[in-house]
């Protein structure tokens, strides 16, 4: 599959498929992405904490669209 027809496919998927598919791409980049120099070491092993607690427990996170609404303080609660 060449990258033009991975990149037509990916609004075919859904939500979760696309979470999946922003984890796996980390896995590929060595999480390095998140990292653009500012971060100290204390910082990333949070985050790493936070995304070893997510896989353990996917029920125990919300989507991106509702964290957001709840920052912007648009949630449909």
């Amino acid at each position: 599959m060449s990258k033009i027809e991975i990149l037509s496919e990916l609004p075919k998927l859904t939500t979760v498929e696309r979470e999946e598919v922003r984890l796996r791409l980390a896995e590929l980049d060595n999480e390095d992405w998140l990292d653009d120099g500012s971060l100290t070491e204390r910082e990333k092993a949070l985050i790493e904490e936070r995304f070893r607690e997510m896989e353990a427990a996917p029920s125990g996170s919300v989507p991106w669209s509702e964290a957001k609404g709840r920052l912007l303080g648009t949630s449909q609660s």
